[in-house]
């Protein structure tokens, strides 16, 4: 068996003023084509390293094309969004006759002038290989699923946890199911239920209410004749018609049944739709009911300024509020700032600066922070992932600093990343570990590496491009819970 398999993939905020050019598919692994993809992604804890764990363990033939992948940002020019599908489709033709395609894709990209970048993609890849070639997707779980990507692929298969470390799992799973499908007659039929909601930020898988939910999922796709399901939490930054939540689920040759688990499914997560919302205090109040529990260390998750959903990562509502409490034994992990890490490196380490610190990316991210601290350390950002998330892969947050202004200290980066381990701040000698105030810009990825030692976490919400005060729809063209409390289905 041939079969083909590349990677586009991008989280694409509508709200943010961070722009995705071309090499921003690049920067995070280098520009990887060919078997140089199979080199850089074997035994890696992601969708690729799966495909290829499957491709080992079944003995089939796997043929890399592309592999760009983007950190979450803005839309992707078009002429961007068009040369990178170009390739893919080039490296596809250009692989002879396959059997199968295995694509690694988001399932929330927006380019300009496309709404729907994996429907777009898979119907240009549909259309090159025809509609016997079997192709399977694997998926993110803060997808918003169209129903063109389900008529244009024959299995999608989403992540089923989050923080998301089963990517390669899924990405196996995903391998798994298409040797069925071309060995054992299997003939993939699938459903989709777009639900009128956005998931709020209750959906850590590991706890109560999101497990159960990942539990009933688990039990629709025991029963006899189901091939596989997925929850789609959505992705709630991106201001198109398709946002929102879903579940789509795979049958053997039976539409119908795919159907009713599809509706079943959904009808339990909305008849629970109160249960995932989630009410976000500020910092200053989080701190407020931290110290009165007093479970040490404790983290402050920076929901609205997490580089994972695209924003500029250089808030500082978070550093103001560590500052005017007088924390000592505290640190804000990271802020985005290539003035300033540049500043702290012509400097040197043990110097002390006075610098402007964060917000210099749009006013709606607060205004700069005035610290005069001393440089602790410096780096290029070049690091290696501990995991759980990305075991495996190296990280580039580009020339980055420590620095130290009474008692709290900032790590200082050029490029945007979320603090997914601990391993980059050790690089700069600082083990979060040893701190009693974590101040962390993520949502919950980080929960991976840091809720084992962590004494309590608080998702904080701080003025960010994507404050629910600055976040304004306009082309949802539906109602959706809880924007809408009076949504019928």
């Amino acid at each position: 068996m041939r079969i083909a398999t590349g990677c586009i993939s991008h989280e694409t905020s509508t709200f943010t003023p961070v722009v995705t050019p071309r090499e921003s598919f690049f920067a995070r692994y280098g520009a990887v084509y060919g078997t140089a993809i199979i080199e850089k992604f074997r035994g890696t804890n992601s969708p690729t390293g799966g495909f290829i764990e499957g491709a080992e363990a079944h003995g089939f033939e796997l043929i890399p094309t592309i592999f760009a992948a983007a950190q979450p940002s803005g839309p992707a020019p078009r002429v961007v969004f068009d040369d990178l599908l170009d390739e893919l489709l080039t490296g596809i033709a250009a692989a002879g006759t396959i059997d199968g395609v295995l694509l690694e894709l988001h399932g929330a990209m927006v380019a300009e002038g496309v709404d729907d970048g994996e429907g777009h993609i898979l119907a240009a890849v549909r259309d090159l290989v025809g509609p016997a070639t079997p192709i399977v997707v694997q998926l993110d779980i803060h997808s918003s699923v169209s129903q063109r990507m389900v008529e244009m692929a024959d299995v999608l298969i989403g992540r089923e946890s989050y923080p998301e470390v089963d990517m390669a799992a899924r990405g196996r799973e995903c391998a798994d199911v298409l040797v069925r499908i071309l060995t054992q007659g299997v003939r993939p039929t699938m459903a989709l239920h777009r639900l009128p909601m956005i998931w709020g930020m209750n959906q850590v898988t590991a706890h109560p209410p999101m497990n159960a939910a990942i539990a009933e999922l688990h039990r629709i796709e025991a029963q006899p004749g189901v091939v596989c399901g997925s929850i789609a939490t959505g992705f709630p930054l991106s201001d198109v018609p398709d946002m929102g939540s879903s579940v789509y689920i795979v049958t053997d040759n039976d539409q119908v049944l795919a159907q009713r688990y599809a509706d079943e499914l959904a009808d339990w997560i909305w008849e629970r739709r109160a249960d995932w919302q989630l009410t976000m205090p500020s910092t200053a109040e989080a701190l407020a009911s931290a110290e009165a529990a007093g479970r040490y260390p404790v983290i402050f998750a920076d929901r609205n300024d997490n580089t994972g959903g695209g924003s500029p990562g250089d808030s500082t509502g978070l550093l103001r509020t560590f500052l005017a409490a007088g924390l000592t034994d505290a640190c804000v992990l990271y802020i985005t700032d290539p003035a300033a890490a540049a500043q702290c490196h012509a400097a040197g380490v043990g110097a002390t600066v006075t610098l402007d610190v964060g917000a210099k990316s749009t006013t709606l991210q607060g205004e700069p922070v005035r610290m005069t601290a001393e440089v602790l350390a410096c780096s290029d950002g070049h690091f290696h992932f501990d995991g759980p998330m990305f075991a495996g892969l190296t990280g580039e947050m580009g020339p980055s600093a420590h620095i130290c202004q009474d008692g709290v200290h900032v790590l200082l980066t050029t490029n945007r990343g979320q603090p997914f381990d601990t391993a980059f701040a050790r690089t700069l000698s600082l083990d979060p570990r040893q701190m009693r105030y974590i101040g962390i810009k993520s949502a919950a990825h980080f929960r991976a590496a840091y809720e084992p030692w962590a004494g309590a976490i608080h998702v904080v919400s701080e003025p960010s491009v994507h404050s629910a005060e600055t976040v304004t729809f306009h082309r949802l063209g539906r109602k959706l819970y809880p924007f809408d409390q009076d949504v019928a289905r």
